[in-house]
Formats: C-alpha cells, structure tokens, sequence
C-alpha cells in the first residue's frame, strides 16, 4: 500500500491550511502574486543574511595570533602544508566536494589553535588529518569511504579505525561540536551575483573562485583573513580574468554586504594575485601553431594513406616529416 505526500505530512500541517500548504498553485484566484516589491524584500533579507554571517565567522576561525605561531616556529608550518597537501590529494582521489576539504583544513586550523599539539610531522598530525577529513566528509559528502580507504595517496602512517574515531571525538569536544562552520564558498554566489546580477558569466566566477581558494589554503599567510574576505578577494580576482569586469576593485567589493572592510579585501586581494599568477584561467585560449600544424599533418597523411600503396621509405619520410612538425612546435611554445 502506498503512502501519498500529503498522508505523509498532514500531521505537521494545521487542518484549516493543509490542502493550501500542499496545492500546486495553479493560478487558482487565490494564488499569491509576486509583486517586484516582494522580490527587493527577498533580496533586503538576503543581504541581511549576510551580514548575519559576516558577524558570526569569527567564532570559526583560529585566533589571529594563530598566523604569529607559524611566524616564529616554522617547522608547524611545513607540518601543515604537508598536512593539507595530503587533504587536497585526498579530495581529488574520491572526487570530494571543495567544502570538504576546506572543512576538513577549517577543524585542523582550529584544532591546532585552541591545543597544544606535537611540533613534529609524526603520526600525532596525520591521525588529526584523517580524523578532520572523515569529520568534514561526513558533514558533506552524500556517500563517505570508509576510514581505511580514506587512508590513501602516499598517507605515512595506516591507523585502525577505533583510533580514528577516539581522535574524531576528540577534535568535537575541542571544537565543542561546532561543525557546520563559515567558509569562504558561503558568500561565493552572494557576491558574484552583487558583481554580475544578469547573471552571464556568475558560473565561470564562482568556479574560478573556488579553483583560487583551494590552491591556496596551504599558504598560513591567508590565517590573517576571514571567510568573507576571502570570498570577496578571489571573487575580485576571479573578475579580473575577464574583460568586462577588468575596472572593478576593492572600493566595489566594500559595498556589496555590511561587515566588508576595504583594506583587508585589498591586502588579501594582493596575497591572492600573488599566489594565483600560476593558475591563470583558460577561459579564451589562444589558438596555438599546435592546433594548425596537426590539421595539416592530418591533411598530408589522410591524402597520401588515399593514394597508392607507398614504400617504408617514404612512410619513413611522413614520420620524420611529421616529428619534425612537433618539434618545430614545441620549439614556439618554448619561446613564448
């Protein structure tokens, strides 16, 4: 016997605005319309809700004498990066989610923050790692490896899974259960939209974004910055790769939401240009000799494999020929 939607849910709906609730809105006489000062409404409340968030991120980030540790003891900071290298190679072995790995990165950091831990890279750091990345993946993920498979690309040490459950409980009660933390993806799409509101290139923006706030969550230099800035700053840089937005800057960021500061957009803006020089998007590629010269080397081939049966010597010829192409190529490609 099935169970209908409505028998399902009717328990939780007042009798008097059950059939209401679950009708179709079908254009009945009733039906509410969606007036345009509705929709200005919806977007003061989403505005308000960013600035909400804005507000509450400082209760899950590190303190900001985390970054001052890593300035004078900079053996933690290798353990760190080697730490969530291993993260992020993790991430792309199962194809996580990027807010997985940025979580997973997020519990260490404050961790680490608010407990004394071993100064070494030994066992003590990768049992956290794992346990983090089990913990965000769990928050996240539809479907979770299990903690021996999670222990996978080049992991130093193999734990048994009671270990990394005691250490998982471990980092709840330091981190007092507060797992569903404020990232930098939480504002992505609020600001691509306050940059692009028609909505044309939002896509390439918050992917771009995105691609820049993973290459970059090694780097202890972005502890100085909160999620917001963060967001705000790759957003900027995201924007600057595309002509049309080539003239926006920190001023324009400012007055997307409440809460945004100026000059920590602009300082984090500058670190992210720094470090995103190596990972220039491919948005509009130029169309390289590589391209031309394999349609011609295909073109050769086709109308002579078309014509009568050749000899090895001149097989031998088309290869040389052919090789001499690719290297002639490669020799531009070099130089530009």
């Amino acid at each position: 016997m099935s169970v209908s939607c409505s028998e399902c849910f009717s328990d939780l709906l007042c009798g008097e605005d059950s059939d209401t609730v679950l009708s179709n809105g079908g254009g009945g006489e009733d039906s509410p319309e969606c007036s345009s000062s509705d929709i200005e409404s919806q977007f003061a409340d989403f505005d308000e809700s960013i600035a909400g968030l804005i507000e509450d991120e400082r209760y899950f980030v590190p303190g900001f004498d985390y970054f001052e540790r890593f300035q004078s003891q900079s053996l933690i900071s290798v353990a760190r990066e080697d730490s969530v290298a291993w993260i992020l190679k993790v991430q792309r072995h199962y194809g996580l989610q990027p807010l997985t790995a940025y979580l997973a990165v997020n519990y260490l950091d404050r961790f680490l923050y608010s407990r004394s831990f071993p100064q070494t890279d030994g066992w003590p750091l990768q049992l956290l790692s794992v346990a983090c990345l089990s913990l965000a993946a769990k928050m996240e993920e539809p479907l979770v490896p299990s903690l021996l498979d999670l222990q996978v690309e080049g992991a130093k040490y193999i734990f048994e899974p009671k270990t990394i459950q005691r250490m998982e409980f471990l980092v709840l009660r330091i981190l007092d259960w507060r797992l569903r933390s404020i990232t930098p993806f939480c504002f992505l799409s609020f600001f691509a939209y306050k940059l692009d509101p028609v909505g044309t290139f939002t896509g390439f923006l918050i992917s771009r974004a995105t691609e820049i706030i993973l290459s970059n969550i090694q780097e202890a230099s972005f502890l100085e910055y909160w999620p917001s800035c963060i967001a705000a700053a790759t957003i900027l840089c995201a924007a600057n790769d595309l002509p049309n937005f080539s003239l926006v800057n920190a001023e324009h960021a400012e007055s997307w939401c409440d809460g945004l500061r100026k000059e920590k957009i602009v300082g984090c803006y500058e670190l992210v240009q720094k470090y995103a020089i190596a990972l220039r998007p491919r948005r509009f590629p130029k169309v390289l000799p590589r391209v031309r010269v394999m349609t011609r080397a295909s073109t050769v081939l086709t109308s002579e494999s078309s014509s009568s049966s050749s000899s090895s010597a001149t097989s031998y010829k088309k290869r040389k020929l052919n090789n001499n192409w690719w290297n002639t190529d490669d020799d531009r490609a070099s130089s530009c």
